[in-house]
């Protein structure tokens, strides 16, 4: 029986938050890694990882998946590339949704014509994605509740403590918000410089005894993380800095 599957292709930080983000949605993902990359992939998620070829014909999946009701994204780095395999999918399978990442609107406008249903610029810049969120009434009714009436969410700080068995991990392997309902929002290491956790220049560092990260979440679940994570303290909402 052929099942409705999300097909990610390319190992890379935007392939494991999009798989993380849509697991509670669909029962079945596979990453596909390039052949070159399949090694250092493997054991580095709980997700299944197959590798893969630009120039597979893709026998293998054209037996069990639904192909209507599937979901395939394209995020491999190299542009070039990530036309050619667009390209490929779309020759091959006529219904397969098809959603592509691009760095520029040249690459855009290629992946639309090599049969990407939607695509994504990857140019857009924190203020702007900040600017459309602002524009949504729940997101304005959050932060007005978090800042000025002391609603139940909360923003605090956590010390790593030396048990934290994330000591070691790369930053962006982090899964707070799927295990403990918290989203992490920046970091303090040891150069005192407090960075949002998600840009590129930190996302790479490993976590230390001795981190403090600022989080945000329910006082419930904050509780609880406290517990397995580290030693809290309440942040000044006003400057939330260390």
């Amino acid at each position: 029986m052929k099942k409705k599957v999300v097909l990610i292709f390319g190992y890379n930080d935007y392939a494991l938050e999009i798989a993380k983000n849509i697991r509670d949605t669909y029962e079945n993902i596979l990453i596909y890694s390039l052949n070159e990359e399949f090694d250092r992939a493997k054991n580095k998620t709980d997700f299944e990882v197959r590798g893969f070829d630009l120039s597979d014909r893709w026998d293998d999946i054209a037996e069990y998946v639904d192909f209507k009701n599937s979901i395939a994204f394209c995020v491999l780095e190299d542009s070039a590339q990530n036309i050619f395999l667009t390209i490929s999918l779309r020759s091959l399978f006529s219904d397969l949704n098809i959603i592509a990442l691009s760095n520029n609107k040249d690459t855009a406008n290629k992946l639309q014509m090599a049969g990407a249903n939607k695509v994504i610029p990857l140019v857009q810049t924190t203020a702007e994605i900040i600017s459309e969120m602002m524009e949504k009434p729940i997101v304005k009714e959050v932060f007005h509740t978090i800042l000025f009436e002391g609603g139940a969410l909360k923003i605090t700080q956590i010390e790593m403590n030396g048990t934290n068995p994330y000591l070691g991990h790369e930053i962006f392997e982090l899964d707070w918000n799927i295990k403990y309902g918290i989203i992490p929002l920046s970091v303090i290491q040891e150069d005192e410089k407090n960075e949002f956790i998600y840009a590129s220049k930190i996302k790479h560092n490993r976590v230390k005894e001795g981190d403090i990260f600022i989080i945000v979440g329910y006082e419930r679940d904050i509780q609880e993380f406290e517990k397995v994570l580290g030693r809290r303290d309440d942040v000044n909402w006003r400057n939330w800095s260390r």
